[in-house]
């Protein structure tokens, strides 16, 4: 008898699912998807328990009749291509016909629809991919699907599904993108009784679409950009470098609309600002790259969140001069005389010699550890000789051994400089060495607040803070936490959320930033608060403080704090882990010096 035997169409599904629904925001992302491809002008999306217990996608799109109603739920099944070659010239945000029959397949799913004008439409109801019934129904013009029990014949699945909160996020996500490719399309989103996010349509100004969905914050800020090239534009807004996040959650790239992840967009982005951009802080914006169909491969990834250009240097270079031009321009930069750098004659050849050494210094680090010291470039490969030992002080420096530096001066507003023992050249990531003593500073309070004795008093303060319904949802829900987080809270209603006491370090912190990213980091509402449970959270907290900090430091501060490392008992956690950028012996000075090799 064969070994090799056929698959059954229900185990074809379930593998399909694998790949195509990962989480309740999979489910969402391509139901949207399917009603902004039937030209739909409002999409309402309704879940329940994170999108476990119940998803429901309501449109007033084309609908369907009832024949291609029960259709489009056998696999591969699909109105959008037709043979080969409409693979490479994809216009549509799905294609494959795999979408809905993998949902079908691991939830109890139904289906409701009517074209417009239609006397009677269809309902079509199934659970695990089998047990179809058909019937009739009231002609709704347009789409209604609903999903319950998501992965309830899949427990492993469902088993890792993370926490109500986080599956939200997720879900949020995908709805808030499509919502920023289709400003001509409402989005409406809640969860329960709760309106999570809500934007009408809008085909003016496309600033307020983006605002509705990243906050009237940045509104203020944004800038537009437009880049044309043989087959190709581009086009948005993105924001000034004096509104920036500290994670990129608020950038968003699309290739016809379509979002996507692309390293290289990301890394065009971050040239166009890297002059600009204070240290651990990403820029905000939204791209749109119009090109080609032929010009882009979509059929990538499952999620279709991937692809490739056939000329992706190209594109690159595009996005690079969109945005550049944009942020180069803008009036933040001020005259040359508004410059700090700028207060004489040498303040070029300061400013090139601090991107000189950078460089350098930058060129060295390339395929090693991110935690060793580096040596310069052509250095790199040499042994070192007698007296050049360069132990790696990021991991464990002997005790004192901050102390004992002596500094010498700052260095592009990051970087301090200071002579070891024995003349060693020694450059210093101010930022990482801030986060340290402070995240020292936040442990020693939570062990205090967990024992219950009176720890340092936060400052009292009354501030209100306007969160999406989502965020002011979460971060209430944990107020406990926060507490011991040194974070007082207490609703204001809507979604704003009044902040009565906070560490006196955070004082002037972006707290639309700050809470979000706390709650995110949060362990599981089941677990106990502890030590090791938030120290995610303090190192959250010891970033934004450290980045508060971005003034020149004197001398007698920055030996204070060198002593203060000394006394640090954390030095795993932080979010800047390299302290030591750069360690040069001063035997190797004085071989460069008298041009030895």
């Amino acid at each position: 008898m064969g070994r090799i035997v056929l698959l059954s169409e229900a185990l074809v599904n379930k593998i399909a699912a694998g790949e195509v629904v990962e989480r309740p925001a999979s489910v969402v992302k391509e139901l949207c998807e399917n009603a902004v491809d039937a030209g739909a002008r409002t999409v309402r999306v309704l879940v329940e328990d994170g999108g476990l217990g119940r998803i429901e996608v309501r449109d007033d799109g084309h609908g369907m009749a009832p024949d291609d109603a029960v259709l489009c739920l056998e696999r591969h099944a699909t109105s959008k291509l037709k043979d080969v070659e409409g693979l490479f010239s994809i216009d549509t945000m799905g294609f494959r016909g795999e979408a809905l029959p993998s949902i079908a397949s691991v939830s109890r799913f139904s289906l409701a629809t009517a074209e417009h004008g239609a006397e009677h439409g269809v309902r079509i109801s199934m659970e695990g991919g089998t047990s179809t019934t058909v019937e009739d129904t009231a002609p709704l013009g347009g789409t209604v699907v609903e999903v319950r029990d998501l992965f309830f014949n899949v427990p492993a699945r469902r088993k890792y599904m993370k926490q109500t909160s986080t599956e939200l996020r997720h879900i949020e996500d995908a709805v808030v993108r499509l919502a920023l490719a289709h400003p001509e399309v409402a989005f409406f989103l809640a969860h329960g009784d709760r309106q999570l996010f809500a934007s009408p349509s809008n085909l003016g100004d496309p600033a307020d679409r983006i605002a509705a969905v990243l906050g009237a914050a940045v509104r203020p800020h944004l800038l537009a950009i437009f880049e044309r090239r043989l087959g190709l534009c581009v086009t948005g807004q993105v924001a000034s470098p004096e509104y920036t996040l500290p994670n990129a959650r608020g950038l968003f790239t699309f290739v016809n609309r379509r979002y996507v992840r692309d390293r290289g967009l990301n890394f065009a982005i971050g040239r166009a600002y890297a002059p600009l951009l204070p240290p651990g802080r990403q820029p905000v914006g939204v791209i749109f790259i119009e090109l080609d169909p032929h010009a882009v491969d979509v059929n990538v990834h499952p999620q279709k969140m991937e692809v490739r250009f056939l000329d992706g240097r190209g594109v690159q270079d595009a996005v690079l001069g969109a945005v550049g031009r944009a942020v180069k321009a803008a009036p933040w930069l001020g005259s040359p005389a508004q410059s700090p750098f700028a207060q004489g004659p040498e303040a070029a050849h300061y400013a090139l010699a601090v991107e000189r050494f950078l460089d350098r210094a930058r060129a060295q680090g390339e395929g090693e550890p991110r935690s060793a010291p580096f040596l310069l470039a052509e250095d790199a490969a040499r042994k070192p000789a007698f007296g050049e030992a360069r132990p790696d002080r990021n991991s464990g420096p002997s005790p004192g051994w901050f102390s004992t530096l002596h500094y010498l001066g700052e260095l592009g507003r990051r970087f301090w400089v200071c002579e070891g023992y024995g003349g060693t050249l020694l450059v210093l990531d101010s930022h990482a060495a801030l986060e340290r003593v402070l995240l020292s500073r936040f442990t020693e309070r939570l062990v205090h607040r967990l024992a219950g004795s009176a720890p340092e008093p936060a400052s009292l303060f009354s501030r209100q803070v306007a969160l999406t319904a989502l965020a002011a949802q979460t971060v209430l829900e944990r107020r406990q936490s926060f507490q011991l987080l040194g974070v007082e809270l207490s609703p204001f209603g809507g979604s704003a959320v009044a902040v009565a006491g906070l560490p006196p370090e955070l004082a002037d912190a972006e707290l639309t930033e700050l809470l979000p990213q706390l709650s995110e980091n949060l362990p599981p509402q089941d677990s106990v608060d502890s030590v090791e449970g938030l120290a995610p959270c303090l190192a959250v907290m010891a970033c934004h403080a450290a980045c508060l900090q971005t003034r020149l430091h004197s001398h007698d501060e920055v030996r204070a704090l060198l002593v203060q490392l000394d006394g640090s008992t954390v030095h795993e956690g932080v979010l800047h882990g390299a302290l030591v950028v750069l360690e040069l012996p001063f035997l190797e000075l004085v071989r460069r010096a008298e041009g030895k090799n």
